[in-house]
Order: C-alpha cells, then structure tokens, then sequence
C-alpha cells in the first residue's frame, strides 16, 4: 500500500487485475471510467508518471479536495475583507437622537 490509500498488491490466481484479498474496514468504491474521467487520468499520469490509474484517481480526489478547501477559504477571506472595508462606514450619519425622532412618527 503506498501513500495513496490504494492497494498496489499483486495478482490471484494468475489472473491480471484481481488483487489479493486484503482486508479492510473502510468502504471502498468502484468507479466507471467515463470519457471526462479518462481524460482527466490520461493528464493526471503525466503530472504523476507510474501510478495506476487507480492510484491516479485518489491523487484526483485528494488535489480537489484541497483546491476545494482552498477556494472555499479564499472566498472567506474576501467576504471578510468586504465586511472590514464597509465596517463603520455610515458611522455618525444618523446622529443620536435618530431612532427617537424616527418613533416619533409612528403610531401610539
């Protein structure tokens, strides 16, 4: 098992492809590989030359999930940066007697 959390085990049987059992208590997932899904492998095996496509796939998820986090944090910190910028920006334009006069009108 390398870094990835993929399985690298040899072949049962003789035959190519089926691992050797190895048990474990996370759930594992099968995928279809579609055509987006190849492609965005076929790039992946350039960035990490010999990994299996299995192993290229949990490098994927992995990467996305970070640029998730990622941009998920850049978004904060712009709303942040936002709510700083117009903070106190109306501050003294109401004077303090405005919510009194303003109830003045309002019925009794």
């Amino acid at each position: 098992m390398g870094g990835t959390g993929v399985s690298t085990a040899g072949t049962r049987g003789g035959r190519p492809g089926l691992p050797h059992k190895v048990p474990t208590t996370r759930q594992r997932h099968f995928v279809t590989e579609t055509d987006d899904l190849a492609a965005a492998l076929d790039a992946a095996a350039q960035r990490w030359p010999g990994l299996s496509r299995a192993q290229l796939l949990v490098r994927l998820a992995l990467e996305g999930d970070r640029a998730a986090k990622q941009a998920q944090q850049e978004h904060r910190q712009r709303r942040l940066a936002a709510l700083r910028h117009h903070s106190g920006i109306l501050t003294g334009d109401y004077g303090p007697d405005y919510l009194e006069r303003l109830r003045q009108d309002w019925p009794a």
